[in-house]
């Protein structure tokens, strides 16, 4: 039974929030419960709360809803979730395509007198009506929620501004002048005192509304991939299993997989849980969950770690964790906590509007009473109030944010960078340290040859092409390094592959000997000082040295390991001159780490960490008042690209790593970072000089507005150069350049 002193922990779905403000008025209402601690996440739409014995699920979901919005307990994953997310009916889209269908020639016949036949205001009443009632309805239903809890955003402006344009055109049609025959609306440029009386603002009710939808739609595109990191983390195990039932293969789902079971994991088939070895010998890719560029030798006793890939022999392995408790399971909840936990970003017009939304109703209220003080008739101070209202509705700022990002992130993809949303970029203006993952980002993450060492007396190319021939029989990965030579191989008879030793056989009558030295010393083949020293160099550069012998003689070393990208030293230098510190961080040993940071001029290095000490590197970083970014492209980095304060996945690396990521780096170089961060920094400069814009013209309009002196035409083509001002200026990113050459 719970007792107050005990804790538990849950993760609520939530629905109908509309911007940042929603969640934290959500946070507050379960903060305020005793023994309660909530935090909010907009993005992902949930809420991981901790709660005492003394208050029930039932209770924070109520309290939820009271808060007017809906909360509901977190339901299991499923394998079946996901495939048909793509093709989910998107209500928002919807919504967006069909107001924007009936707004285009709302405003058209607004702006473009030449356009406006006989009847035409009430052709575009006809079409307004759909949009400002149902298209917007979901700013309506906001701003409903906040007026009943005493808040104002974004949502209470566009609601009001919306509606008071829609209400006085109605108003001017029906009970006014608007609504005679032949009416027009003249385009001049003239600032005077109006009655209102026939004048209609169903452009701007319609308008406004299909950009901020468009906005809206923008936003929650990039909100529903917030999820993605962990159903490709979930994806990553096996589906089924061979388990061993009486000596007899049985493949079951690997859901019914129980520990202590035996199953069977053959060459090239990924091991379906964490286990134990109990038979057979190969070599192990984990570089997925590890981050080690050499794969690993396991033979019976040893562990193996789910979702890690056979790359050698036939294994029976006994499950010693399954279902939650595999480290795949660890580390898809290391990732959904740090998603949960990074700092939530306001948008930038939700910020303002906690201020800015009050001041205009209360200034267009002032201006009603005013004008009815003074004696100047209930028309003239309606229109003077209502003109308040309809000039503050941020027509511009709907389309400050989507324009920008719009024109940012398809020069983005042009260059090879996808940015995954607004509050991305706003995290690559205050990054002071870029944490690089070694292995596949710094480093091809391939095995290569490095050099051949041939014992006095030996031929370099000879010792390289006998050993080639026997490897190019084996399946281990250095094995196939070693034979990726051009030209034809002499055959191979008699191929032994040695346990986790290397590899024997006869090439052109000779009796070849290829793997550790320890191998070639049973020969009795002892290596040569020479060769020592190049097996002892190979080691202290963090790479493999393979000896080769034949005929009772050792007769050289092939050195393999991975390779620095060539571009990687350019680009750490690039990253210094926009301000960063970089860090190399890495499963890998000591050694190789520090081999390759002194290539590419790096000075701190942090090696041997597993995927969880890799998050916390990343928090000590953020603890000690760093902004972090994350460049990483391996499962273990999944969980520290998605803590880090900007993550930038690397696009040749793993499915999870990309949707962990904020950036994704599709060429996989990484100058192309460089490029992400300065784009990035250029594409927030360009919102929030469209914000400013946009906000400096409702301000500067105001006075005029409430002074009666702004009549439709002077309001329409004023909120249209807004419009076009935020356009052209977000079409500047198009001149973005890379740093590539």
């Amino acid at each position: 039974m719970a007792t107050e002193s005990l804790t538990s922990d849950v993760e609520l779905a939530i629905t109908g929030m509309t911007c940042a403000s929603c969640a934290n008025r959500i946070e507050r209402k379960l903060n305020k419960l005793d023994g309660v601690t909530a935090t909010v996440n907009y993005a992902t739409e949930k809420a991981k709360v901790s709660y005492p014995g003394t208050v029930s699920t039932d209770d924070l979901l109520r309290t939820v809803e009271a808060a007017g919005y809906a909360a509901a307990l977190p339901t299991p994953p499923s394998a079946d979730d996901g495939p048909g997310d793509p093709v989910e009916h998107d209500p928002l889209l919807q919504r967006l395509l069909v107001s924007a269908v009936l707004s285009v020639p709302v405003v058209a016949m607004a702006m473009v007198p030449a356009w406006q036949f006989t009847y035409w205001q009430w052709a575009s009443l006809a079409l307004a009506a759909p949009v400002v009632v149902w298209g917007a309805l979901p700013f309506h239903r906001a701003a409903w929620t906040n007026l009943r809890h005493g808040a104002t955003t974004m949502d209470t402006l566009v609601s009001v501004g919306v509606l008071a344009a829609f209400g006085w055109s109605l108003w001017a049609l029906f009970l006014g002048t608007a609504g005679e025959p032949g009416m027009t609306h003249p385009f001049r440029i003239a600032i005077d005192r109006t009655d209102g009386a026939g004048n209609i603002y169903l452009e701007a009710a319609a308008g406004v509304t299909t950009f901020i939808l468009a906005g809206r739609w923008l936003e929650h595109r990039s909100k529903r991939r917030a999820g993605a990191a962990l159903r490709a983390l979930l994806e990553l195990g096996a589906r089924d299993v061979a388990v061993l039932r009486d000596g007899a293969e049985v493949r079951i789902p690997v859901d019914q997989l129980a520990v202590g079971d035996e199953f069977v994991v053959r060459p090239g088939e990924k091991v379906a849980t964490d286990g134990e070895v109990v038979e057979g010998s190969s070599a192990v890719d984990a570089s997925m969950l590890t981050g080690e560029s050499v794969p690993v030798e396991v033979r019976p006793g040893d562990a193996v770690v789910g979702a890690t890939v056979n790359a050698g022999g036939r294994l029976v392995v006994r499950a010693t964790r399954v279902g939650a408790d595999t480290q795949l399971a660890q580390m898809a909840r290391l990732v959904e906590d740090a998603q949960n936990g990074k700092a939530e970003v306001q948008r930038l017009a939700d910020r303002v509007s906690g201020i800015f939304v009050p001041i205009v109703i209360g200034l267009s209220v002032a201006t009603l009473g005013f004008w009815l003080g003074a004696g100047e008739g209930a028309t003239a101070a309606f229109t003077a109030a209502v003109a308040v209202l309809i000039i503050a509705c941020p027509c511009a700022l709907g389309l400050a944010t989507p324009t920008a990002l719009m024109v940012g992130t398809g020069r983005g993809a042009q260059l090879g960078i996808l940015i995954k949303g607004p509050e991305v970029l706003e995290s690559t203006r205050h990054v002071d340290t870029i944490v690089l993952d070694k292995t596949g980002t710094v480093t091809t993450g391939e095995m290569t040859v490095h050099d051949v060492v041939a014992a006095e007396g030996e031929s370099a190319d000879d010792v390289r092409r006998v050993a080639a021939a026997l490897e190019s029989a084996s399946e281990h990965p250095i094995g196939r390094a070693i034979a990726a030579v051009e030209g034809p191989l002499p055959a191979v008879e008699d191929f032994a592959n040695r346990e986790g030793l290397g590899v024997q056989g006869v090439v052109e009558g000779r009796a070849v000997v290829v793997g550790r030295p320890s191998l070639l010393a049973d020969w009795a083949q002892h290596l040569p000082p020479s060769l020592v020293a190049a097996v002892e160099r190979a080691q202290g550069e963090g790479r493999t040295a393979v000896a080769v012998g034949w005929d009772g003689r050792a007769r050289g070393v092939i050195v393999v390991g991975d390779t620095v990208k060539p571009t990687s030293a350019q680009a750490v230098a690039a990253l210094r001159e926009l301000g960063l510190t970089p860090v190399l961080l890495t499963g890998d040993n000591e050694a190789a780490a520090r081999h390759v940071a002194a290539q590419v001029g790096i000075d701190t290095v942090v090696a041997d960490v597993l995927p969880a000490d890799k998050v916390a590197e990343v928090q000590r970083l953020q603890a000690a008042g760093k902004v972090v970014a994350m460049v990483g492209d391996g499962v273990n980095d999944a969980a520290a690209l998605a803590q880090a304060d900007l993550g930038l996945s690397m696009g040749t690396g793993t499915d999870v790593a990309i949707e962990a990521g904020d950036l994704t780096l599709v060429r996989g170089d990484l100058l192309v970072a460089v490029d992400a961060i300065r784009l990035s920094r250029r594409t927030l400069g360009t919102i929030k000089g469209n914000l400013f814009w946009a906000f400096a013209y409702n301000v500067a309009a105001l006075p005029l507005a409430a002074a009666g002196l702004l009549n439709p035409m002077l309001a329409g083509a004023a909120m249209a150069f807004s419009s076009v001002f935020v356009v052209t200026n977000s079409l500047r990113l198009r001149g973005f350049r890379s740093s590539i050459a």
